[in-house]
Parts: C-alpha cells; structure tokens; sequence
C-alpha cells in the first residue's frame, strides 16, 4: 500500500468548504485591514510586517536580515533592499553583532517604535471585532471533523462525514 498522501483524499462535505471558505475570508478581512492600517499611517505594508518581525523576535540573539527573508516569505536580497529602504527613512538601526561581527543586527528606531504601537492598537481591536467570526469559521471545521456519533477525530483525518450537514 501506498503512503496515506498517496491516497485518494476522502469526501468532502459542503460543511468542509464552508468551514475553509469562511476562514480564508476572514483572514483576507484581516489583511487587507492591515494593509489599509498601514498606509493609512504612511507605511508601506510589507514595512509594517518587517517592523512587527522585529518587534516580535523572541530569538536569543537580535533580528537579521535573513531573519525578516524568513518571516515575510521573501528572497535575502529582497530583505536587505527592505532593511535599506527602512534605515534610510529612519525606521531601523543596523549594528555588527558584538558575539559575530559579520553578523547585522537590526533594531527599531523610537519613531518606529511609536509608529507600531499606534498600528498594533488598531489591529488588536480590528482582531477582536474579527474574533467571533474566526471562531464561527473554525467552529465550522471542527463541526465537519466530528463524527456520526459526535465524536472528533484525529488531525488529518477529517472528511468521512458527507452528509450535507453545514
């Protein structure tokens, strides 16, 4: 027998696309919020996303340039011509690392420490407005992972119940 990826998914119940339907579009609801937010404050969005990566580190050492590449999904080069562009406009510092001088670690300045603050107030209330319909959308998926009985099932095992239930 063929590994379980190889096999044929099992059926899926209208209750199931919903569930992923209403999900996607509440994270679409949240984006585009976000990215309004940000250029409503003079920010280009994916600035704002390189700023809350860098305010968000939890990592021992402080943030890279590879470490904002990873985060936001994008090429190295692409993150050193975003870090350039933010030290330029007064968002971000660079420093050789004390441990590893080939190493550039990256810090907001407190303009842009004030800046995020500002748009992280806004989005935590934006998340709090979106919340109930978060939960109703993943409240949906988990309807759909029940069994007939009720019962849930394992992760990755949704999908036998096709009885139009929505």
């Amino acid at each position: 027998m063929g590994k379980e990826s190889d096999q044929e998914p099992r059926a899926m119940s209208r209750s199931h696309y919903a569930a992923l339907a209403a999900f996607r579009y509440e994270l679409r609801r949240f984006l585009a919020f976000s990215e309004a937010a940000a250029t409503a404050a003079g920010l280009p969005p994916q600035q704002h996303q390189a700023l809350l990566t860098i305010a968000g580190h939890l990592g021992p050492e402080p943030p890279t340039v590879g470490h904002i590449a990873e985060r936001l999904m994008i090429a190295p080069h692409s993150a050193a011509e975003l870090v350039t562009r933010m030290v330029a406009s007064g968002l971000l510092t660079k420093s050789r690392g004390a441990q590893d001088r080939r190493r550039m670690e990256l810090a907001l300045t407190p303009e842009a420490e004030a800046l995020l603050r500002r748009l992280t107030a806004a989005h935590l209330e934006e998340l709090g407005s979106l919340e109930p319909a978060l939960v109703r959308a993943l409240a949906l998926r988990g309807d759909a992972a029940a069994g007939p009985d009720g019962t849930r099932r394992a992760a990755g095992r949704v999908g036998d119940r096709d009885d139009g239930a929505e």
